[in-house]
């Protein structure tokens, strides 16, 4: 999967992105059929120590999956961040397959009426 990283207000470094990626990387055992993801990771100037913000957006067929988390390092946010998104597609692919079966019900009825 192809997942394109932004970092604002901050340069980040090699090793953060290789944990980004790693991380997005498992996704793909619970769906392989992400078409691509952005990652935005935002540094907001606040006196709170949790002020490292994860954004991520996964673009799949039929919609878009995007979770957000705010945490005290970008790596804490970003494995919250995946966890949501594996729950939201374990729940898409149940809609999607409750929808497939639902079309195959009302084609074998329709093909079983015709004869």
């Amino acid at each position: 999967m192809k997942i394109g990283v932004q970092s604002i207000h901050f340069n980040a470094d090699s090793k953060l992105l290789d944990f980004i990626q790693k991380r997005a990387n498992k996704l793909d055992q619970f769906f392989d059929q992400i078409i691509s993801g952005e990652v935005y990771l935002k540094l907001e100037n606040v006196e709170d120590e949790a002020n490292k913000i994860s954004e991520i957006k996964l673009i799949v067929p039929g919609g878009t999956l995007f979770a957000k988390e705010q945490c005290k390092s970008f790596e804490e946010a970003t494995d919250l961040a995946i966890e949501s998104l594996r729950k939201q597609i374990t729940k898409h692919k149940d809609k999607t397959r409750a929808k497939l079966s639902e079309h195959k019900a009302i084609l074998s009825e329709s093909e079983a009426s015709d004869y």
